[in-house]
C-alpha cells in the first residue's frame, strides 16, 4: 500500500474523496481538478508529518532474526500508522 493511501483512508481523506466525487458527478468540478486536489492533499499530509511530528525514536545496532538467518543492521527506520486504516 502506498503511503498516500493511508492518508486517503483516514476520516478526513475519505470525506474529501467523497466530496470531490459528488462535485465531479454534479459537474461542479472537473475530474482533472479533483485529482489535483487529491495530489495536493497527499503533499500537505506528508509535509505536515515531516514538520509537525515531534516524536522520534532511534534504534541503533538492531538484530533482526527469522528462521533462516539473522542480520545486524546499524540503523532502523520505523513508520507507524493506525492499523485500522489498513483494514477499512
Amino acid at each position: 500500500m502506498a503511503t498516500f493511501e493511508l492518508y486517503r483512508r483516514s476520516t478526513i481523506g475519505m470525506c474529501l474523496t467523497e466530496t470531490l466525487d459528488e462535485m465531479v458527478q454534479s459537474g461542479t468540478l472537473s475530474p482533472e481538478l479533483a485529482i489535483q486536489v487529491l495530489v495536493q492533499f497527499d503533499k500537505s499530509m506528508t509535509e505536515a508529518l515531516e514538520t509537525q511530528v515531534k516524536s522520534k525514536v532511534t534504534i541503533k545496532d538492531a538484530l533482526f532474526k527469522n528462521e533462516d538467518c539473522q542480520e545486524n543492521v546499524g540503523r532502523v527506520k520505523i513508520v507507524a500508522c493506525d492499523s485500522k486504516l489498513l483494514t477499512q
